[in-house]
């Protein structure tokens, strides 16, 4: 499936990459963030407000004049409307097809590179996780032994029936979440297991309450693991509401894992951050019993 971006600049002949080139003080976003202005539609941002407003006006004057270059110095203060107190350099340059490729080639590249989550288990709190997954730059995969659960997942994300979830765990890449809920105490447990035991995982879940996490450390221990169970994460998503509507779980599962994984982008307990082509970093309590 081709990117939003891919698709963005296959049916726009004039497009104008609008980036960050540097920053100074307090900014809506960092260096490098970029946005694609065409005469009729945007894709992606550079903050908005003000600073947008202008850097879109910019771009499309740049279309229609010709021009293939350019800079511009944007103070953020009351002068423009905004109060953020920094200062942004803004570059502009008109897409031709060789850089057309390039783009292309790098959004091939991070998605081929995307974080994994691995959400174990398709019930009510998985589907609700590949739901809100499915629009994040991340690639999900959902895996359950029980096809009627699988089936009745609606996101845009990646399912596999498997008798044997372990078997992904263990082949997963570095750097990989591992979320796991399936409706079995014990298969959490030897799930939990397997991805602690690997290392170099980013993030590593298990739904439960705290009592549900001192049954696994005991089962961890006596299976003679020697991996550090301080890492695990038990109870998910434990903001301290007592909501347990499988989305509210969801919502906070998904933020407190997105952001381990854009805190320290491409990397796990061991791991390297990765870049694209042009040397840009790929993006990048007490609680209740949920189970």
């Amino acid at each position: 499936m081709a990117d939003g971006l891919e698709q963005f600049l296959r049916v726009r002949p004039d497009v104008v990459r609008v980036r960050i080139a540097s920053v100074q003080g307090s900014a809506p976003r960092e260096t490098d963030a970029e946005m694609f202005v065409a005469k009729d539609s945007i894709f992606r941002t550079v903050g908005g407000g003000q600073l947008e407003y202008r850097a879109i006006a910019h771009a499309r004057d740049m279309i229609a004049t010709g021009r293939s270059a350019d800079r511009l110095n944007v103070a953020l203060g009351p002068e423009i409307g905004q109060c953020c107190g920094g200062r942004v350099r803004l570059a502009f340059d008109l897409i031709d097809d060789a850089k057309r490729g390039e783009i292309v080639t790098a959004c091939m590249i991070a998605r081929a590179t995307r974080p994994m989550v691995y959400i174990c288990g398709a019930g009510h709190v998985g589907r609700a996780l590949a739901d809100l997954f499915a629009h994040l730059p991340v690639h999900t995969l959902l895996i359950d032994s029980r096809a009627d659960e699988l089936r009745q997942c609606r996101a845009s994300v990646e399912r596999r029936l498997t008798a044997l979830p372990e078997a992904d765990i263990r082949a997963a890449p570095p750097g990989s979440a591992f979320i796991v809920l399936t409706h079995d105490h014990a298969l959490d447990f030897l799930l939990t297991s397997e991805a602690l035991s690997r290392g170099d995982a980013a993030y590593v879940g298990l739904i439960g309450s705290t009592t549900k996490r001192a049954k696994f450390e005991r089962f961890h221990s006596e299976q003679s693991r020697q991996s550090d169970t301080s890492r695990l994460v038990c109870p998910i998503g434990a903001t301290g509401s007592p909501d347990k509507r499988p989305e509210v779980i969801a919502a906070f599962v998904v933020a407190e894992v997105m952001t381990t994984l854009t805190t320290h982008p491409g990397k796990g307990m061991r791991g390297q951050r990765e870049q694209d082509p042009a040397g840009n970093v790929i993006r990048e309590r007490e609680s209740a019993a949920r189970s």
